[in-house]
């Protein structure tokens, strides 16, 4: 198979040939139609995360090497199946997969076998961290192994680009919504905002619409995604840059907010997204930018507020993700297709912030 994959952090990818992966036990093997470019794939490039202080996570430290074809939202073509994937049916309704199929890939995957696994909540397996495009070849390769047909989604008649979105950005802003709902007090005439409108914001916004929400406070700190928000549907938006954006989005929102989702998670974004909750009020930090928040403690007991992290979803959420989008209520995110051969010059655009919606790579076959 070959791939595009960071060989030397921070420096561009390398096309490169890799062994073809053999399906063994249940696995599936695929072959990559199409692949979305998540900023998450800028951190690994880059090999580590900030998490303030002047300290950095270092990725090889979580068991992260290289070579790695990076790329977590995948659609493949089955292409062959392991011994014992065949006629593995997934559900009463459910039939299985077979050579041929094209499916949404789930990549955030654990260690297969534990509880936590078993009642599908991979995402939050603590044994072992196995997800495509991390700790394995991912969708920026020819062909990408799953574990089980359990995590293959049919994208039926969605176009195949938006689809691959729905493995990561989709789900992400998906589980981290749902968190922000269930917010005692939660009503949808109630505002939620959205820090960030690039790829995960204005899938955001779709969600949050094809949810029946109603009244939905975009911020960023681009006047271009800021507008690209109010196309997609945001009731109003907020120019996040520099002092006083607590108070702008007070104002926007018509009083302290209940529920903030940060897509983004910088230092300055927690700060003033802490700052602008209600007496009750839920902060959902999803995205990984970096750095840190300082709580006041008292605070956090006096006004009975929540800070509590999302990461992306599991399989459940996929399969009820996709149904949504399958009924023709959930807005397609706008998403612009380039070779998979162009990986390095897409990863690149998405670094210097010229993105609007979502890059998917797309293979020279599909």
């Amino acid at each position: 198979m070959r791939a595009w994959a960071v060989v030397e952090n921070g420096k561009p990818l390398k096309e490169i040939e890799l062994p073809t992966p053999e399906p063994k036990g249940t696995e599936v093997l695929l072959e990559v139609t199409h692949c979305g470019v998540c900023h998450s794939d800028l951190h690994i490039w880059e090999g580590y995360y900030d998490i303030g202080g002047g300290q950095k996570m270092s990725l090889a430290d979580r068991g992260v090497t290289l070579p790695l074809a990076m790329g977590h939202e995948i659609v493949g073509r089955v292409v062959k199946l392991g011994p014992d994937a065949k006629g593995v049916k997934l559900g009463p309704d459910a039939k299985g997969v077979k050579v041929g199929d094209l499916r949404i890939v789930y990549p955030w995957l654990g260690c297969g076998t534990c509880a936590t696994c078993l009642a599908e909540d991979d995402n939050m397996c603590t044994v072992a961290a196995r997800s495509l495009g991390v700790y394995q070849n991912g969708g920026y390769g020819t062909h990408v192994i799953a574990p089980h047909p359990r995590h293959l989604v049919d994208p039926g008649t969605l176009d195949h680009a938006v689809a691959a979105t729905y493995a990561c950005s989709g789900i992400t802003v998906f589980s981290g919504i749902k968190k922000a709902m269930a917010t005692p007090g939660y009503t949808p005439s109630e505002a939620i905002v959205l820090v960030g409108a690039g790829g995960l914001g204005l899938n955001a916004i779709a969600v949050l619409k094809a949810l029946k929400h109603k009244n939905i406070v975009s911020v960023d700190i681009s006047a271009e995604k800021r507008a690209a928000a109010l196309a997609a549907g945001a009731t109003k938006v907020v120019d996040g840059n520099g002092e006083g954006v607590t108070q702008r989005i007070i104002e926007a929102a018509g009083g302290p907010v209940l529920a903030v989702v940060d897509l983004v998670n910088g230092t300055a974004t927690a700060r003033f997204a802490f700052s602008a909750l209600r007496k009750g009020g839920k902060l959902v930090q999803v995205g990984l930018f970096g750095g840190e928040l300082m709580l006041p403690l008292p605070i956090m007991a006096i006004r009975a507020l929540t800070v509590q992290g999302s990461y992306v979803g599991n399989p459940k959420e996929l399969r009820e993700l996709v149904a949504l989008a399958q009924s023709g209520e959930l807005q397609a995110l706008p998403v612009e297709t380039v070779p998979q051969r162009d990986a390095d010059s897409a990863l690149m655009r998405l670094r210097d912030g010229k993105v609007t919606g979502r890059l998917v790579l797309k293979a020279e076959a599909a």
